[in-house]
Parts: structure tokens; C-alpha cells; sequence
């Protein structure tokens, strides 16, 4: 199984791009983040055609998460719990081939003392929750999506100068830890320990071409679906094409032994 994560940063914009990769790279499950679309407008249709089941929540002009899976999802869990949900456009959970798939856009927190950075480190442990209420890390199952957390200085352009940085403060990062020891594994440092890899570059100050960047977009699997992990990589080259997203590709490949 392959999977991917994209935060595309508005899919009508970045339609055609995610198009053309997924008919390049072929991705058995490509998770969305910040679709920003209401669910009458997202393109649901185009992606059928292009051979992807589609399950998506979204609103308008921000937010919005989208799983496109080739296979048909064997149950779908929108937000935090069944019913109505005002989290419900920032994670989806899908099952595909047995595989609980969540994909998630965690808050960004704004700025450290606001009621934006609160939410965010409440967000971590309600999410936390939700993974001790519902999964197994004994089994496999699969976290991803744009964390909005680089978990160690590597993972950052100049990390000295970061320490203020709401994706890089030390509560969110040890927040973000937190879940991560319920039982998940980063399969990026799992097989790169000590590279330096970014994954999002925002569009000033010519940041891409002078590698100003972090590393917030992570695919995180349980130790038996970590196991089975033997390719995973960063794809650059979307974000270097003509009306890129700010965000890149993180791709993972997982194969039975």
C-alpha cells in the first residue's frame, strides 16, 4: 500500500496538480488537508474519473480535510465521534483494506498566549483520547497529515530562531509527542534518522529556493505497520510547479514481509 499526504492549500486552485500527480505516482490512499471547499463544491467527480473514491468535509475558505482512496473505504468516521461534529473538517478516518487511515489538519495555533495556541495543545489531547477510545497500537493503523508541529530542530530552518514559533514551541512539540507515545512511529525518521527534509515552505522571502523551511506534514504508523515500512520520501517537485501549494508530497510505501 502506498500512502500520501498533501496539504494542498485549496483543492479548486490545485485540482489539476493533484490530478497529474496521482496519475503519475499512483498512490493507493492520498490524504487532503485545507481543501477549503464546501462539500457542494468539491470535485468529487474528477476524482471518480480518475479512478479514486472520494470522502471529504469541508468549508469555506479554510479548513477541510479529503481521503481519496482507490479502493472503497469500508467505513468512514467524519470528526471526533459519530453525529454532528465541529471537528469533522479537520479529521476523517477511513478504513481501507482493514487499515484505519486518519487523517488529520491540526490547528495551527495563531500565536503563543492566544486562545488559538490553547485550543491547539487541547486539540492534542483530545485527539489522544480519540486514539485510545478507538484504535489498537498493537494493530495497524496509520496517522497523517499537517501536524503544524516540526518535533525537533532538524525538522526547522534555524531552529535557534523558532523557539517562539507556535509550530515549534516546546508545549506543542512535547503535546504532539504525547500522541505520538500512545504508539505511533514516524516513518520518515524511522528510516532517516538524521535528515534534514522540510516539507512546507510559506511563498515569501523566496523560501523554497533558499530551503527555508520546516518539516510539519508527517505519515505516523503503529509498530506492526511501521515494521512493514520500506520506502518513504518527500516528493519536492510539486512544490516547485507553477501555482504550487506551500506545502509538498510525503509519501510512504508499506509491504508485507
Amino acid at each position: 500500500m502506498k500512502i500520501a499526504t498533501w496539504n494542498v492549500n485549496s483543492i479548486r486552485r490545485r485540482l489539476p496538480l493533484v490530478l497529474d500527480w496521482i496519475a503519475q505516482h499512483k498512490p493507493d490512499v492520498l490524504c487532503l488537508q485545507e481543501t477549503k471547499v464546501q462539500d457542494s463544491e468539491f470535485p468529487a467527480e474528477a476524482f471518480s474519473q480518475a479512478g479514486y473514491h472520494a470522502r471529504f468535509r469541508g468549508m469555506k475558505g479554510y479548513n477541510g480535510v479529503a481521503t481519496l482512496s482507490r479502493k472503497e473505504p469500508e467505513s468512514v468516521l467524519y470528526g471526533l465521534h459519530e453525529g454532528p461534529d465541529n471537528e469533522d473538517a479537520r479529521i476523517l478516518l477511513t478504513v481501507v483494506d482493514g487499515i484505519p487511515i486518519v487523517n488529520s489538519y491540526v490547528p495551527q495555533g495563531y500565536k503563543i498566549g492566544t486562545d488559538k495556541y490553547v485550543f491547539k495543545l487541547e486539540w492534542f489531547l483530545r485527539i489522544h483520547r480519540y486514539f485510545c477510545e478507538r484504535l489498537n497500537p498493537a494493530q495497524p493503523a496509520i496517522w497523517t497529515g499537517d501536524m503544524n508541529v516540526a518535533p525537533e530542530p532538524l525538522d526547522v530552518y534555524h531552529p535557534d530562531h523558532r523557539v517562539n514559533d507556535v509550530d515549534f514551541h516546546i508545549d506543542a512539540r512535547n503535546a504532539y509527542k504525547t500522541v505520538l507515545a500512545w504508539g505511533f512511529i514516524d516513518t520518515f525518521r524511522k528510516l532517516y534518522p538524521d535528515r534534514v527534509q522540510y516539507t512546507y515552505w510559506d511563498y515569501f522571502r523566496s523560501a523554497f529556493k533558499n530551503n527555508w523551511g520546516w518539516r510539519i506534514d508527517h505519515i505516523l504508523a503503529t509498530a506492526p505497520l511501521a515494521a512493514a515500512c520500506r520506502h518513504t520520501d518527500v516528493d519536492m517537485a510539486p512544490r516547485a510547479l507553477t501555482g504550487a501549494s506551500d506545502h509538498t508530497v510525503v509519501w510512504a510505501e508499506f509491504e508485507a514481509s
